[in-house]
């Protein structure tokens, strides 16, 4: 028979816990006051009710006065079977730490919460601490003593279901604002991208961008700016740029590029990356990375890959190396990528000396060979030799194994030579064991101006 669930309900029991701090000075002038006279606290407040410590110097009973103080802790308000648990403690002054802990929440398991009857009810120690003991310990310091009392009321709820509850939608400020800039209601700026323009609200640019509050309202900004020029970017990528300024969110593709459109959804998003880094839009450049980080494949490796690094995406870049240096990523054709502009450099005559640097990375597994722009010149076989000055430099570098003379053979064997009229940028991809020692030798291909031939 199936056990059908009509209706439930739980209870729910907690404290609610508060402590108090009860510091007695003059201790030694508090002795003698006879049995059942005591020394009390403040009044304090926990759980709704209010509670009291009372010390008794020469205990509470006549025979307990020479032997043991006694403490207690007592219910001060009105109140009928309040059920509570307890701790009291005696600081140790000695800086030690070896309080003296009296805790009834220890054993609040076996014993369950005290139960105060009425105001007045009290719970504690008759024999809390031997006098002699007490006099002599580090609980008492230039005659005085403190102590620690903590209560936890007890209290037990019901909790049913709910019998009602009110609905609340998703935020549709994003929808709004949208609205609002498709609109042109209230628009005070106009951008003038290629054949297009877009109108906008200057307050909203510049909550959004430190770029464009610079330029509306900085020191240098002009405030009765009502036009601007960008030649930096074409209209779709100002267009995709400018929505998610008013709705926070990466648009789709194809709501920016018409169907007639060659431009894909990978090339949108590394142009609106460069977008969003000329204008300091943090959170689009991260979402920007993230798409393209999806979309990463042998295809668009190479070209996000200079883009990471010129716009210093470090999680692209290093998203893009690690695709790189795995073979069965790039499958078993291209060993070698060619980068137009893969750094950004100042040209000019570079001596052949210098004309490779290598920056290292993956440990060891990527070289990137920086070829500087020479007219007309041919990185043969010695000059590459000549530019890494030895094999124990190399060995250095990490590179474990691999014969660098097989290596440097590789480009050597390129058509007499590497013509460097045309592409500044080397970038080749060492994988210990497998495409240089093993094979002997490397396909190139390359990338020029975004096109992949070989």
């Amino acid at each position: 028979m199936e056990d059908f669930k009509d209706s439930e309900s739980k209870s729910v029991s907690e404290t609610v816990n508060g402590s108090h701090q009860f510091t007695i000075k003059g201790y030694s002038l508090a002795k003698g006051m006879g049995a059942g006279k005591c020394i009390q606290s403040d009044i304090f407040t926990v759980g709704g009710y209010d509670w009291a410590i009372y010390f008794y110097p020469d205990g509470k009973n006549p025979e307990d006065s020479a032997m043991y103080v006694s403490v207690f802790i007592a219910l001060a308000s009105e109140g009928t079977d309040v059920r509570a648990l307890f701790e009291l403690t005696l600081v140790d002054q000695s800086g030690k730490g070896k309080h003296k802990v009296h805790s009834h929440f220890d054993r609040a398991l076996e014993s369950g919460p005290y139960t105060l009857k009425y105001r007045g009810s009290m719970w504690g120690y008759k024999r809390f601490f031997r006098r002699t003991t007490l006099e002599s310990s580090d609980y008492i310091k230039d005659d005085c003593l403190i102590m620690n009392c903590t209560v936890g009321v007890v209290r037990t709820r019901l909790e049913g279901p709910k019998l009602s509850s009110i609905p609340v939608p998703p935020s549709d400020m994003g929808q709004n604002l949208r609205a609002l800039l498709e609109s042109e209601v209230g628009c005070d700026i106009m951008f003038q991208v290629g054949d297009e323009t877009f109108k906008a609200h200057k307050l909203i640019l510049a909550a959004r961008s430190p770029v464009f509050k610079a330029q509306f309202f900085g020191l240098v900004g002009d405030p009765n700016l009502d036009k601007i020029v960008v030649k930096d970017f074409e209209p779709s990528i100002f267009k995709a740029m400018l929505l998610f300024i008013y709705t926070d969110k990466l648009p789709d593709v194809q709501e920016i590029v018409d169907s007639t459109s060659m431009c894909t959804s990978t090339n949108m998003v590394q142009h609106l990356l460069a977008a969003a880094d000329l204008y300091n839009l943090d959170r689009l450049k991260v979402l920007c990375e993230a798409k393209l980080c999806e979309e990463l494949n042998a295809d668009t490796v190479a070209t996000t890959l200079a883009l990471a690094e010129q716009h210093h995406c470090a999680q692209l870049k290093a998203i893009c190396l690690k695709f790189a240096a795995t073979p069965s990523n790039l499958g078993g054709q291209w060993k070698v990528i060619v980068i137009d502009h893969f750094l950004s450099h100042e040209p000019g005559s570079v001596e052949n000396g210098d004309a490779i640097r290598r920056v290292q990375a993956l440990g060891g597994m990527l070289s990137i060979f920086v070829i500087g722009d020479v007219e007309g010149l041919c990185i043969q076989r010695g000059e590459l030799e000549s530019a890494f000055k030895s094999e124990e430099e190399c060995q250095q570098c990490e590179f474990g194994d691999v014969d660098w003379q097989s290596t440097v053979s590789v480009f050597g064997g390129v058509s007499g030579g590497i013509p460097l009229k045309y592409l500044e940028w080397i970038v080749m991809y060492l994988h210990v064991g497998n495409i240089l020692v093993r094979t002997g030798n490397a396909f190139f291909g390359s990338v020029y101006k975004g096109t992949m031939f070989s």
